[in-house]
C-alpha cells in the first residue's frame, strides 16, 4: 500500500491512521491479517517510526488491530453483519459496573470566567437565549466538535437543552412516537425511564464484551437505536469498530436513526477520543449527544445534540417553538471556556493522569 502523507498537515500521525483505517474498513486488509512492520512502513511513508507506532497505537485503541507477540499488528476488524453472534459474551458474566470519578473542573478557572462574562456583557445576560441556544455557545460547541471529534456541521445543526434527558424527550417528539425504540441492556436508567414516561414502545438489546449483540440487533424490530458507544453506563462496555460498523450498517436500512449518547467520552485514555457514529455514518441519520455534566458539573445541566442536516427543518417546525431551557449567563459562560482553551486543558489533563495512573499499575 502506498500512502501519501503531507507532513505539512498536523499531527502526522493522525494523517497516517485515517488512511490505514480506510484500507482496514475496504478490506484492503482483511480480518487476521498483519499489518506492515513499523519499520518497513516509516521508509515507504517518509516518516519516523515513532509516527507509524503512534497511529498503530491508535488503530489498536479504536478496535481495528491488536497487538500480538512475534506477529506485529492484526487486524481484527471485521465488515460482515453478526459475525461474532456466537461468540460474544453478555456483560453480566464478564463485567462489573463502573463507577464515574472524574475530578471536578477548577473552580478558580470557572469563577474567573464567570466574572469575566459578567463584567463584559452585562444587561445583555439577562436576555431571553434563541429557542436553540445561544449563537456563541453553538459556534464555540461546532469549532470543538470538529477539533476533536471530526463532526463538521452548521450551526444550525446544534440545539443547547438542559441536560440529557430533556434532549431525549426532544428526540421522541421530533422523530415521534409511532416508532420502536432499542435501547442497551444494561442502559443508563434514565433513558428507559423517559421511554416509558412518553409512551413509547422500546426493545432492549442485551450487551455483549464488544457492544450489543449481534442477533439481538438484527432481530429487533425497532427503527431508532439509542446507543451509548463508550463505555456504556452501567456496564463499562466500549462497542469496538466492527460493533461501531455494524450498527451503522444496521442503521442503512428502512429509514432508521441512530441516537448516539457519546457520555464521557472526551475523557478516554487514547491519544485520540473514540471515532463517532456521527462522524463514521454517510446517511444523515445519526442524532449525537453529549452534556457538560462530568467535563465540567453535573449542576451546570447544560447538553447539547446535533442533529442530522435533514432534520434540521423538521425540528424547526414541529418543536422550534419550545424556549431554551438554559440560562443566557451559563452560555456564555461555556462559550467562553471552550473558546480560551480552559474546557480543553482540563480534558487533556484529566486524560494525562488516567493514563499515568493505568501505566503505574503495570
Amino acid at each position: 500500500m502506498k500512502y501519501i502523507i503531507n507532513k505539512e498537515n498536523s499531527p502526522v500521525y493522525i494523517e497516517l491512521y485515517k488512511q490505514l483505517r480506510d484500507d482496514i474498513i475496504a478490506e484492503n486488509y482483511p480480518y487476521n491479517t498483519k499489518l506492515p512492520s513499523k519499520r518497513s512502513l516509516a521508509e515507504e511513508t517518509g516518516v519516523s517510526t515513532i509516527t507509524v507506532e503512534h497511529a498503530y497505537a491508535l488503530l489498536r485503541d479504536e478496535g481495528y488491530v491488536e497487538s500480538r507477540e512475534r506477529s506485529g499488528f492484526v487486524v481484527i476488524f471485521r465488515k460482515t453483519d453478526g459475525f461474532a453472534a456466537s461468540s460474544e459474551r453478555h456483560t453480566e458474566r464478564t463485567l462489573h459496573h463502573i463507577e464515574h470519578t472524574n475530578p471536578d473542573f477548577p473552580l478558580s478557572v470557572l469563577s474567573k470566567t464567570m466574572r469575566k462574562v459578567l463584567t463584559e456583557n452585562g444587561d445583555l445576560l439577562f436576555g431571553k437565549p434563541p429557542n436553540c441556544g445561544c449563537e456563541e455557545l453553538r459556534e464555540a460547541i461546532r469549532h470543538y466538535l470538529a477539533r476533536n471529534r471530526s463532526i463538521r456541521v452548521e450551526i444550525e445543526q446544534i440545539i443547547i437543552g438542559s441536560g440529557s434527558e430533556y434532549l431525549y424527550g426532544l428526540i421522541v417528539e421530533l422523530l415521534g412516537r409511532n416508532r420502536i425504540y432499542a435501547i442497551e441492556s444494561p442502559s443508563y436508567k434514565k433513558i428507559e425511564q423517559v421511554y416509558m414516561a412518553a409512551g413509547i414502545a422500546y426493545d432492549s438489546l442485551p450487551l455483549t464484551s464488544s457492544g450489543i449483540d449481534s442477533k439481538a440487533l438484527s432481530g429487533t424490530k425497532a427503527d431508532v437505536l439509542h446507543t451509548t458507544p463508550y463505555r456504556s453506563y452501567p456496564s463499562g462496555v466500549t462497542a469496538t469498530a466492527s460493533k461501531r460498523h455494524e450498527y451503522i450498517r444496521w442503521a442503512e436500512q428502512y429509514d432508521r436513526y441512530i441516537i448516539e449518547d457519546d457520555f464521557e467520552s472526551e475523557f478516554s485514555v487514547s491519544t485520540k477520543p473514540a471515532e463517532t457514529l456521527f462522524a463514521l455514518s454517510d446517511k444523515d441519520n445519526v442524532i449525537y449527544l453529549n452534556t457538560f455534566s462530568k467535563t465540567i458539573s453535573p449542576s451546570l445541566r447544560i447538553g447539547y445534540m446535533v442533529l442530522p442536516e435533514h432534520l434540521v427543518g423538521i425540528f424547526n417546525e414541529r418543536l422550534g417553538f419550545y424556549s431554551c431551557t438554559v440560562s443566557t449567563f451559563m452560555q456564555y459562560v461555556l462559550a467562553e471556556l471552550i473558546n480560551n482553551g480552559a474546557f480543553e486543558r482540563h480534558i487533556n489533563r484529566v486524560r494525562r493522569n488516567k493514563r499515568k495512573e493505568i501505566n503505574a499499575k503495570k
